[in-house]
């Protein structure tokens, strides 16, 4: 019998339990609708129909341009880097040539559906007939990312319009903002959560997506529109009240999918699987663990939203708590930080690689694997400081009136 050091022995335990505890990302189908309760399965049926039917509109408009034009086949659009807002509506950029620019190649790109895709080359210029809406797949292959919330994806484009709209009261912007509107209300989960991608894509791109904030920021999207910032002035009240009623839907999902630890309310998963709104994994470095920064910036949204429920003060308290304990102190340098990911049992940080090993230090896991991940964060110190001030002061200001 071989005998091994105790210590290699206990991380192998340990390395064994972490990574038997990934759940790998199940696509919506239709064999698992029929699983569900008969009361539910009508409003999930009848959400997949719309997507395939979108997905197959999509296909045959690209095939429509492609066959007018006389091409072989469909243009590659080019590739950029995330695109992000470096202005907030309201400044006088949006009113320059560099806003209309950027906004007439925006528009370009928005994809029947009403969404856009990620990494796209705006600067390149507009799309040009026949040109796919993505860059993340080559022409006669299956759309990929078509249109996504990934990497501030669609928000951050209806932004640019909305700004380029306030200043300017372009009226395509306003169109292209309302299209983008009808997008994210069609893409909604009958249970409140929105996908990575829509129309589907199968596999982790299904689940409900905390990562990058994809979530997080349509519904900040949401509440804008609902306080009627005036970059939305144009919006009538119907779709106001559109809006508010997916942000409350979009809410309860959030509510519903707080992990519970030893019955305690923690934080959130990167991603949720959007039938059993239980923690999913999605690429071999992103697997099914509480997050440490994404769901600090969900919990700072939560914060700001004014007269909450009993149950999202609950919610809240449980979050500040979890990153009350789950701080990690470095005596070196004095400074306080979290990790991007935690065991979904133990509440221990822990560290995957691109090799899909879970490792239980950062030099471990570092040796072994190409970085260019965020795997700590001090995000949360501001939140558990400053923003919970502010919330406790906005509690006790509700509860005097």
């Amino acid at each position: 019998m071989i005998q091994l050091n105790p210590r290699i022995a206990r991380s192998l335990c340990t390395l064994f339990a972490l990574t038997s505890a990934s759940v790998f990302a199940e696509p919506i189908t239709p064999s698992r609708v029929n699983e569900l309760p008969p009361a539910e399965q009508a409003a999930w049926k009848t959400y997949l129909e719309k997507s395939q039917t979108s997905a197959l509109a999509e296909q045959v408009a690209l095939q429509a341009e492609v066959t007018a034009n006389s091409l072989p086949k469909a243009l590659r659009a080019p590739s950029g880097g995330d695109f992000k807002l470096k202005f907030e509506a309201g400044d006088p950029w949006f009113g320059g040539e560099e806003a209309k620019v950027l906004a007439d190649s925006i528009l370009s790109f928005q994809t029947p559906t009403g969404g856009w895709s990620k990494h796209l080359g705006f600067a390149d210029g507009t799309r040009k007939p026949g040109m796919q809406w993505t860059s993340q797949s080559e022409p006669g292959e299956p759309f990929h990312y078509a249109a996504t919330f990934d990497n501030h994806s669609t928000t951050a484009e209806m932004d640019l319009v909305a700004g380029v709209w306030l200043a300017t009261k372009r009226e395509d912007c306003k169109q292209a903002f309302v299209r983008g509107l009808n997008f994210i209300l069609a893409a909604q989960y009958p249970n409140g959560g929105w996908p990575q991608v829509y129309p589907l894509e199968g596999v982790y791109h299904d689940d409900i997506t905390f990562n990058d904030d994809a979530m997080t920021l349509v519904l900040r999207q949401l509440h804008g529109i609902t306080l009627n910032q005036p970059c939305y002035a144009f919006l009538d009240e119907p779709q106001r009240q559109q809006a508010a009623a997916a942000l409350a839907k979009g809410i309860d999902c959030v509510l519903k999918t707080q992990v519970m630890q030893n019955g305690s309310k923690t934080v959130w998963c990167a991603q949720i699987d959007p039938l059993t709104l239980q923690p999913s994994s999605a690429r071999k470095m992103e697997p099914a663990t509480l997050s440490g920064l994404e769901s600090a910036k969900l919990l700072k949204f939560l914060m700001e939203i004014p007269s909450p429920s009993p149950e999202m003060v609950t919610c809240i308290d449980g979050g500040l708590k979890w990153f009350g304990e789950a701080k990690i102190a470095d005596p070196p340098s004095s400074e306080v930080r979290w990790a991007r990911f935690y065991d979904l049992k133990t509440g221990k940080p822990v560290f995957p690689g691109r090799d899909g090993v879970l490792y239980e230090t950062f030099e471990a896991m570092a040796a072994k694997n190409k970085l260019g991940y965020d795997f700590y964060t001090t995000l949360p110190g501001s939140i558990v400081s400053n923003s919970q001030k502010k919330w406790r002061k906005m509690l006790a200001s509700q509860a005097a009136r």
